[in-house]
């Protein structure tokens, strides 16, 4: 692996341990200002503070761990992959989705990244949301 293979794979598994911890500031000084961030089976959005405002969000409605993570990425170290499962637990009811009654799931995950000046530009997420549906009671 060279060295910015190795820098790559160290932003996201710094990103994923500051998921695993619940710190969202450190999960943003991984960003780029203007990180893409593509929500699963939804829209693209821009900028850091949209991310902010996406985790804040996820708080509210759920408590997740990331287990199992396996990082891959390209010789030139300007993308990434990830996959990994998801442990949660639905704590509060999200508008067009079932209600929330402490409900657990353990979803794989795959997430993709570009990376570029040691920021993560974008980071994409995409789980099998009718999985997800079945283990909540959707």
């Amino acid at each position: 692996m060279n060295c910015l293979s190795a820098e790559t794979e160290e932003i996201i598994r710094l990103y994923y341990e500051a998921f695993n911890s619940g710190d969202s500031e450190a999960m943003l000084r991984l960003l780029d200002a203007d990180v893409a961030h593509g929500i699963n089976q939804g829209e693209v959005v821009t900028g850091a503070e949209a991310f902010r405002e996406f985790l804040a969000d996820m708080d509210k409605w759920y408590e997740e761990k990331v287990e199992d993570l396996v990082v891959m990425v390209n010789e030139s170290g300007d993308r990434a992959a990830a996959e990994f499962f998801i442990r949660g637990k639905y704590v509060s009811s999200v508008e067009g989705l079932p209600p929330a009654a402490n409900q657990t799931y353990h979803l794989r995950v795959g997430a993709f990244f570009e990376v570029a000046d040691g920021r993560i530009t974008r980071v994409t997420n995409y789980y099998n949301m009718q999985d997800w549906l079945r283990q909540v009671g959707g």
